[in-house]
């Protein structure tokens, strides 16, 4: 199969199929012809037979640029350990939204494996439930910066104070009376 019909096969733009095919990074086994056509064969077997995601979120619009660099880092992370990219996602929303539609997606797909950079990246809470889950369907959660900081304990803080204040005055406002209460009690 040519290399454009199997991009279009597997809803991948062929520029980013040409893109993997020179980074030696196409997840199935692939011929260059003296042509110059390259051909794809599935029926080859790769030694990495999982599907790999890269999942990549951040909070807010204003960190939209930070974006591309944490899918800049999952992308080498995943070259360097030889995983093969299935596909990638990005995200803006916050980590205490359940209803994300493109995690929802991948959570559904019983065949995808996740790579994100940190933890709550996922998730800021129930993370271990989402990898218990993984794992009974012999998926995997691969976290490439897996420290706790005691400002992600803060953050995590700051989160529900802002969700709490959202439900109560509503979403106008509410991260400047988080930013009050937070005040209020290092003042103590």
């Amino acid at each position: 199969m040519k290399l454009s019909a199997w991009a279009k096969k597997n809803g991948i733009s062929y520029k980013t199929a040409y893109r993997w095919f020179k980074d030696n990074k196409l997840p199935v086994p692939v011929e260059q012809m003296p042509s110059g056509t390259i051909i794809i064969n599935e029926n080859l077997k790769l030694n990495n037979k999982k599907k790999y995601v890269i999942y990549a979120r951040v909070s807010s619009h204003d960190q939209k640029k930070d974006l591309e660099s944490q899918l800049n880092r999952l992308r080498e992370f995943a070259s360097y350990n030889g995983l093969m990219i299935h596909k990638e996602v990005s995200e803006i929303g916050s980590g205490l939204n359940d209803k994300r539609k493109k995690l929802l997606l991948i959570l559904q797909d019983n065949e995808l494996s996740i790579i994100v950079e940190h933890k709550d990246r996922l998730s800021r809470f129930g993370f271990n439930i989402i990898e218990t889950l993984f794992k009974s369907n012999n998926r995997e959660i691969i976290v490439i910066n897996n420290s706790d900081l005691k400002e992600d304990l803060v953050q995590d803080f700051v989160d529900i104070v802002t969700s709490m204040c959202a439900k109560i005055y509503g979403k106008r406002g509410a991260k400047n009376r988080a930013n009050k209460a937070l005040k209020a009690i290092t003042v103590d």
